[in-house]
């Protein structure tokens, strides 16, 4: 008999790039660097060093490590690291839109009864100062931060913790994220999980696949409300 998945308890939703959209620091890093592989490198390398910080156990902030591959990619691509544009494009990280079709989304999922949460790399002051901006806060009955295990996804405690404060078993929460490194980590870590299929996203092909693959959030939320 095969094992059919239950309905989540709690959905757990990555922010950046998921939630909110960061087109327009991408732009402004492309443009800014003169090169239209200058966001996707710098991103790469805040994901790769926030990985670092977690096996050497050296943990720094989020923004600090954002600050750092900024001026790392400036020096690989021999262009000046201007320290305004840089607190320009940490502060501007903190006043990101969602994207279009999420707020309809979170609505139709917290009426069908959903409990929802936030679980970010970002320090909990950043990722407030984004809720609020965004005005997503109200959807979500916590947000937690790896800061306080400083540890960074995809690391198993990350998702743990949550788990723990909310006294829930792996299965009976889904992690809801765009990057497949979260969506791995997640699964790894005993969850299910549902990736939405950001552009330039994709799911790591080595990983055990997610339960749901949607195109956007809307579309994710109809089908969760099905069940």
């Amino acid at each position: 008999m095969l094992f059919t998945p239950s309905k989540p308890k709690l959905l757990i939703f990555d922010v950046n790039g998921t939630l909110l959209n960061m087109e327009s620091i991408k732009e402004a890093i492309n443009h800014a660097y003169k090169h239209p592989g200058t966001f996707t490198q710098w991103f790469s390398w805040l994901l790769q060093y926030s990985l670092v910080d977690t096996v050497t156990k050296s943990y720094h902030p989020f923004s600090d490590i954002a600050k750092a591959s900024l001026q790392m990619t400036a020096v690989s691509l021999q262009v000046d690291a201007d320290e305004t544009f840089m607190e320009d494009i940490l502060k501007s990280m903190q006043q990101l839109p969602p994207y279009p079709e999420v707020v309809e989304g979170l609505e139709m999922l917290k009426k069908a009864g959903y409990k929802m949460a936030t679980l970010t790399n970002s320090a909990p002051a950043a990722q407030e100062k984004q809720l609020q901006f965004s005005r997503l806060k109200d959807f979500f009955e916590d947000t937690y931060s790896v800061d306080k295990v400083k540890l960074y996804k995809p690391h198993p405690e990350t998702y743990e913790y949550v788990l723990n404060k909310m006294d829930l078993k792996p299965k009976e929460a889904m992690l809801i994220a765009a990057h497949g490194w979260d969506i791995a980590g997640a699964v790894g870590a005993g969850l299910q999980a549902a990736f939405i299929a950001r552009k330039e996203q994709a799911l790591y092909s080595l990983a055990e696949k997610p339960r749901f693959i949607c195109a956007n959030l809307l579309t994710l939320a109809q089908e969760l409300v099905k069940l």
